[in-house]
């Protein structure tokens, strides 16, 4: 697995600082991780036995080939930020004022 250098100023472009930029990445990047999440277990969930409850040593090919699948998909935080860079991203911060 290679690491792709950012420009700092590309990401910062994207949002009013480069600390929003990343907030932004990071809240996108944990929704498509808690869908993969559901998406995995969806696909579990009819390969499990009542027995495999009790042994985790005992893992089915179906099983691994689905996991193999989900792992050799992008990083989910490579993701948020490929969708902040091309600006598939909306987002708006919080007004403070309203707030109080």
């Amino acid at each position: 697995m290679s690491i792709t250098p950012l420009e700092i100023e590309e990401v910062e472009s994207k949002a009013g600082n480069i600390y929003e930029a990343v907030v932004v990445a990071a809240k996108r990047a944990r929704q498509l991780n808690d869908e993969q999440k559901l998406e995995y277990n969806q696909r579990i969930e009819p390969l499990m036995l009542p027995e495999d409850d009790n042994d985790d040593s005992v893992v089915s090919k179906d099983k691994m080939n689905i996991s193999v699948e989900f792992e050799k998909r992008a990083k989910t935080t490579e993701r948020g930020l490929d969708e902040l860079l091309a600006d598939g991203l909306e987002f708006r911060a919080r007004d403070v004022d309203s707030l109080d």
